[in-house]
């Protein structure tokens, strides 16, 4: 059996090879925000305490809505809005020209992983920002997208990659056409936390065998119910799910590297706030939970916090070695005592709110 770390290999041998193959997101007509509602958006905010002449950063813009009602919450304050989504950073860049913004707003296209270099260029230094916001995971922009191949709901080409293959990187459809069953197997159980992965595994190699590639996002969630005939699943919230869900959940983390990013984030955080910066993190499921918690509790061991093995954590490894040596642990003061929760009243208002906590932490030094 060949091990992960071969599998990671022969994966990025993939996207080499497909770099001229990407398909690239084509910009709506109009700003598809209507259907975008942010979670804990005041409580965000007020955790985060704009001040007047602050500089902050929204680490995951997405339709926008946390920036702007931060801007709005204070109209001196500055926000640097990242996203690895061109249709975000789009978003950004046309709220940056709104008249009430201009010169306030500052749209940067990348990763979390490339924000150092971002910030370079937009010339911030290190330990001069005043908040920093995530709101993980994808936007409601991103799941009601069908072509973006991130929801069981709606049919689409499999992708799901956050960035449109702007940094080229491989589908979810290429794992499951190249994979190996054992890989497979730990992709579905590590990341989707999933208790029948070998199952699901087996099946799509069948699948193959009788060279029938999985390419869209109905091929995949009618085949995972085929295997798990047991009815309807309930989530941790004892609500009903598709069976399929924690299995698109998996793979769209692993394609999208997204707990050693996520990991990466929270260094930044550490990096890049002054003393008594704030930080706010909305997280949606355990795995992005853990490491926030990890981090603000100082349970990290040589700046990694990951819930999972390394070599579980994704095939895209980007990290500057250097910034890496040079960050050191910082203390954080948890701002409540216990995770925040949405109320009755948001959760009725906006159902994709009812996993979503929220920690907030003050820099201590």
């Amino acid at each position: 059996m060949k091990t992960m770390n071969k599998f990671l290999t022969r994966l990025n041998a993939i996207r080499l090879t497909r770099t001229q193959q990407v398909r690239h997101c084509t910009a709506p007509s109009t700003a598809p925000t209507s259907g975008h509602v942010p979670v804990l958006l005041q409580t965000a905010i007020d955790y985060l305490q704009p001040k007047v002449g602050g500089k902050y950063i929204d680490m995951t813009f997405g339709a926008g809505g946390h920036t702007r009602r931060l801007l709005d919450s204070c109209p001196e304050t500055t926000v640097y809005a990242l996203d690895r989504d061109p249709l975000a950073h789009e978003l950004a860049q046309r709220l940056s020209q709104e008249p009430e913004y201009a010169g306030r707003l500052v749209p940067l296209l990348g990763k979390f992983s490339e924000l150092p270099q971002l910030l370079q260029e937009q010339q911030v230094s290190r330990h001069s920002l005043d908040g920093m916001l995530f709101d993980f995971g994808c936007s409601s922009m991103q799941f009601d997208e069908a072509a973006r191949g991130f929801s069981i709901s709606h049919n689409g080409p499999l992708d799901m990659r956050m960035d449109c293959g702007r940094s080229g990187g491989v589908s979810a459809a290429d794992v499951l056409a190249r994979a190996e069953e054992a890989d497979l197997a730990r992709i579905f159980r590590v990341y989707g936390e999933e208790k029948a992965a070998k199952k699901i595994a087996r099946a799509i190699v069948e699948a193959r065998g009788a060279l029938q590639r999985i390419e869209t996002t109905r091929q995949l969630a009618e085949l995972v119910a085929a295997v798990l005939s047991d009815g309807q699943r309930l989530d941790k919230l004892q609500r009903p799910a598709h069976v399929a869900t924690k299995t698109f959940q998996a793979l769209r983390i692993f394609v999208n590297n997204e707990l050693n990013e996520i990991n990466y984030g929270m260094l930044l955080a550490q990096e890049y706030l002054r003393a008594e910066g704030r930080l706010v993190a909305i997280t949606f499921h355990s795995l992005e939970d853990t490491i926030v918690k990890r981090h603000i509790n100082g349970n990290v061991i040589e700046g990694v916090a990951n819930p999972v093995p390394l070599k579980y954590s994704g095939y895209d490894l980007t990290h500057d070695s250097e910034l890496l040596e040079s960050f050191v642990q910082t203390n954080w003061r948890q701002l409540h005592r216990h995770v925040i929760l949405p109320d009755a009243t948001e959760i009725a208002s906006n159902s994709r709110s009812r996993s979503a906590k929220l920690r907030a932490a003050v820099k201590i030094k």
